[in-house]
């Protein structure tokens, strides 16, 4: 995507006097329905059998990703069942814009999960309650007998009327919403990284933070902020979000070892031979004559807390932080590894890339042979790990 460049001294210098962080705000209390949301989202009971709530794969401590670094997707309740994709951050996903083809830029944007088939975040927070190889409830009927048994029916009744659990769809509907008004809430966009304090003239970055920041933004070596933006937008102000909801194919490479291709014919027909074609497996992209120009594109991520989010990239490939800029950096300059499905460590190793995925649509235009030094790649990665929430200002001496 294009974006303008914009001086970083006259940015910082303008937000100082208008931009507050929300660790500085006051009036941070959740609503009645944000709270009633937020015990949802933290309900193990809610999945069949009990076990899994939404904070398994989208816990606090991991930035709202999966905290199980031991696989490069995400297990179910059911302990021999997995997802076929990394679980991506639940924070920051409330700016996502409901998702749609946009005819000026010629590209599909915002939506929920890596291919946008949920197109608003209720929509979202309907499927994993019903996905057999997530929560694994059989109906939602299931869903709303587990949610007037809870604790908080009653604050539930409180927010949507006395009669809101009676209707099984109904209340369904309004256990998505109440998750989706929590995901909206504070707690999960709080825009409290290092970064965002130093854009509200509160600190200051390291000499090595700096030297990334002006290499992220820089066209003529990371340009990363060409998809992940840096600086507040423009019109009304939000804080940046390190992403701009769009779809992209990186040319990551399949990934070694996921167990989803190991599960039955009934969780994945086509066993290993199974490819994530991503954007082009969405229904409503699949039924539109542009399906083709969409294979192997997923969602831009945001960066925001990217050092706490590992495994990287939808399918987990990455593990190593400086090992993604470095794929960025030097995807199409090493050579290629002889193995179609050769491991990160060994990779690097190696000193060679594995094939992509889906050969279709790669981004050959804005990543693939930066020409970054080692040095440079090390300084980008010092800038991403500004990003991360929860940064503790000192006291001002």
């Amino acid at each position: 995507m294009k974006h303008t460049t914009v001086t970083a001294a006259i940015i910082v210098t303008v937000l100082a006097t208008i931009f507050t962080p929300l660790s500085l705000a006051t009036d941070l209390v959740l609503t009645p329905k944000q709270q009633l949301g937020k015990q949802l989202f933290f309900d193990p009971s809610l999945s069949h059998p009990d076990g899994q709530s939404c904070a398994t794969c989208h816990a606090p401590k991991a930035g709202f990703a999966d905290p199980d670094k031991s696989i490069p997707v995400s297990k179910g309740v059911f302990p021999d069942r997995f997802g076929s994709r990394n679980t991506p951050t639940a924070a920051y996903m409330a700016f996502s814009p409901v998702f749609h083809y946009d005819p000026n830029e010629e590209l599909y944007v915002g939506g929920q999960f890596w291919d946008g088939r949920a197109a608003t975040l209720a929509a979202q927070a309907k499927q994993p309650l019903l996905n057999k190889v997530e929560m694994a409830n059989p109906d939602k009927a299931t869903v709303i007998k587990d949610v007037r048994n809870a604790a908080y029916a009653e604050l539930f009744k409180r927010v949507y009327g006395p009669d809101s659990l009676k209707d099984v769809e109904q209340a369904y509907d309004y256990v998505a919403d109440a998750i989706a008004a929590f995901e909206s809430s504070h707690q999960l966009n709080a825009f409290t990284s290092k970064y965002d304090y130093y854009l509200a003239g509160k600190v200051n970055l390291t000499k090595q933070e700096h030297r990334g920041l002006k290499l992220y933004e820089a066209e003529d070596k990371g340009n990363c902020a060409a998809c992940h933006p840096l600086w507040p937008d423009e019109n009304d102000g939000t804080p940046p979000l390190f992403t701009d909801f769009t779809y992209d194919n990186l040319g990551v490479p399949r990934t070694p070892h996921n167990p989803f291709y190991s599960l039955s014919h009934e969780f994945n027909p086509d066993g290993k031979k199974f490819v994530d074609i991503g954007l082009a497996a969405n229904p409503q992209v699949k039924a539109d004559e542009r399906a083709q120009q969409e294979m192997g594109k997923v969602k831009v991520p945001t960066l925001r807390n990217i050092a706490l989010t590992a495994p990287y990239m939808h399918n987990g490939y990455f593990n190593d932080l400086k090992n993604v800029v470095d794929f960025y950096n030097t995807r199409d300059s090493k050579p290629v590894c002889p193995d179609p499905i050769t491991p990160e460590e060994t990779a690097v190793q190696q000193g060679c890339w594995p094939v992509a995925e889906v050969k279709e649509n790669v981004n050959k235009e804005e990543l693939g042979n930066l020409k970054l030094t080692e040095q440079e790649v090390d300084d980008i990665v010092a800038f991403m790990r500004t990003l991360t929430d929860g940064y503790e200002l000192q006291p001002k001496k």
